[in-house]
Parts: structure tokens; C-alpha cells; sequence
């Protein structure tokens, strides 16, 4: 039975809801990375964001749902999806290290056009060219921000450029997954990997935390990662990840706010032109999607 669209515009907007709870979790979760990794190495943070994430999502949902948390039609895309988010995970974070927030975020606000170039073949989802043509502007905008050839130049803008590329092909395969596995199944599949490779790494990079608050804001990390990527698998079955995943922009918000308590400094002037011209390429993409009307949101649903 073909949704009505009333109830398919209804799933769009609780999407879009779900991708802006997301965004708000994910700067948080950022800023504390930036301020443990002058104390502990990446590989530790890292571990410490996984194995939280795990042991609180199974905490979460394990009561209410007991085995069928873990019960999935689509294990080799669940484990794909997990060394996905490890790589773009372990990426970020290293990148995170030596990159203010808020250009941080610039770079990977690249993740939905590149979902949108990939939806297409992944998906079958068809990107007309209007949309490619914000795609080519956005991605200008992240050459702004990079400033690739300049003195500006930072090359752990690179990994978060990689962060970007493996994230769109998470929430491609995420995407993939979302018909068949609840969100919950999903939230927890995405760092049973990532868990279990870190928990041979970290042994030898270990270092006791230094106060309990250390110790608090490390598993907090898996807290506000599990909570945002639930989120995130909760938006992307509700709507096409090619509409659903502009979004996301909303992170710049937060990635300013929590980049300034940490450092007292806001963007330059660059990252700004840059986040701008990535921002308004995704309301445009957006604004356009929008302009179909419900009986293109009925045909999605």
C-alpha cells in the first residue's frame, strides 16, 4: 500500500528532526576529543568512544529488546558498516587534534554532497542536474576552506576530507540496511568492530585517566556518539539519503559554539566564505526538493 502524503511528508520532517538532534550531539562529542587527545592518544580516545558507545546502547536497548538487538538479515553490511565508522571515526578524530572545530566540520560538511553523488549508484536514487551542479559548488567551498597550495594549508585537513568520504559511504550502506534492520540493530552493529580492533590496539597505548572527570568524559563519548548515530539511522529511514543528509549543516552551529568554549577563537574569515558556500548549496539542494511537493515525498515513502 502506497503512502499517503500526509504520512510521508510527516516522516520527512521527523527525519529531519532526527539529523538535527544528531548534529547537535556530534559538536559536543567533537570538543571533548579535542580536549582529552592533549592527554591521551587517539587510539585510546578512540576505543573509549566505541566501547562506550557499545556497552551504552546494549545497556539501552538490551533490556527491552533482549537477542533480537543483535538479530540482523544483513550481517556482512552491518560489519562493513562498522569498519566504515571506525575508519572515518579514526580519521576524524586524529584530524580533529590539530584543526579548529568549526573548520573541521567546513570539511566534512562534503559527506552529503558525496552521499548525493553515490545515492545514484548505490541507491538508485537520481541526482538531476541541478543538484550536481550544487554538488560541484560545495565542494568548492571546501577548497576554500582548505586552501590546498597556500600557507593555510593544513594537511589534517586531508583526513578530515578522508573522515567525509567514508562517512557518505556509511550512510550510503546505513541507507541500505535501514529496510531491513531496525535503527536499534544498526546503532549497535555500527562499533562492534571498531570495538573489537581497538580493544587489541589500546593495551599497549594505555594510560590510566588522570582524574575521574577524565574518566566521566571518556565514556561520554560513547554516550553522545551512540545517541547521535541512532539518531542518524533513525533519520535515514524515514527519507531519501540524499535529501535527509544536508541537515547535517546544523553541526556548524554547534561546532562554532563549542569551538569558541574551548579555545576563545572563531573561524577566519575563509572558513566562513567556505562554510557558506557548502551551507547554501545544501539549502538549495533542499530548497529544490522541496518545491516536488508531498506527491514526490508519497513516491519516496
Amino acid at each position: 500500500m502506497p503512502t499517503s502524503a500526509p504520512q510521508a511528508t510527516n516522516r520527512t520532517l521527523l527525519g529531519i528532526l532526527y539529523m538535527c538532534i544528531a548534529s547537535s550531539l556530534f559538536p559536543v562529542m567533537n570538543g571533548l576529543v579535542q580536549v582529552l587527545s592533549a592527554r591521551y592518544s587517539s587510539e585510546q580516545i578512540v576505543w573509549a568512544r566505541t566501547a562506550s558507545h557499545l556497552v551504552f546502547l546494549i545497556a539501552l536497548f538490551g533490556p527491552r529488546l533482549g537477542v533480537a538487538l543483535v538479530k540482523t538479515t544483513q550481517l556482512k553490511w552491518q560489519v562493513l558498516r562498522s569498519v566504515i565508522l571506525l575508519m572515518s571515526t579514526y580519521l576524524y578524530f586524529n584530524g580533529v587534534k590539530h584543526l579548529p572545530l568549526a573548520e573541521a566540520a567546513s570539511i566534512s560538511f562534503s559527506a552529503p554532497f558525496i552521499v548525493a553523488l553515490l545515492a545514484w549508484p548505490a541507491l538508485g536514487e537520481r541526482i538531476p542536474l541541478n543538484r550536481l551542479l550544487a554538488v560541484a559548488v560545495a565542494f568548492l567551498g571546501v577548497l576554500v576552506v582548505i586552501r590546498p597550495g597556500s600557507q593555510m594549508f593544513h594537511w589534517a585537513s586531508l583526513l578530515i576530507l578522508g573522515n567525509a568520504v567514508c562517512y557518505a559511504v556509511y550512510q550510503i550502506v546505513t541507507r541500505r540496511v535501514s529496510s531491513h534492520d531496525p535503527p536499534e540493530t544498526s546503532a549497535v552493529y555500527s562499533v562492534v568492530v571498531g570495538t573489537l580492533v581497538m580493544s587489541t590496539i589500546v593495551p599497549f597505548v594505555w594510560i590510566n585517566p588522570l582524574s575521574w572527570m577524565d574518566a566521566g568524559l571518556l565514556f561520554s563519548l560513547g554516550i553522545l556518539g551512540g545517541l547521535g548515530h541512532y539518531c542518524v539511522a533513525r533519520a535515514l529511514s524515514m527519507a531519501q539519503a540524499n535529501f535527509i543528509a544536508p541537515f547535517g549543516y546544523w553541526q556548524m552551529v554547534g561546532s562554532v559554539i563549542v569551538g569558541y568554549m574551548i579555545t576563545g577563537l572563531l573561524p577566519d574569515l575563509s572558513t566562513w566564505i567556505g562554510a557558506g558556500i557548502i551551507i547554501c548549496a545544501g539549502i538549495y539542494i533542499a530548497w529544490r526538493e522541496t518545491r516536488a511537493g508531498p506527491a514526490a515525498l508519497s513516491e519516496r515513502a
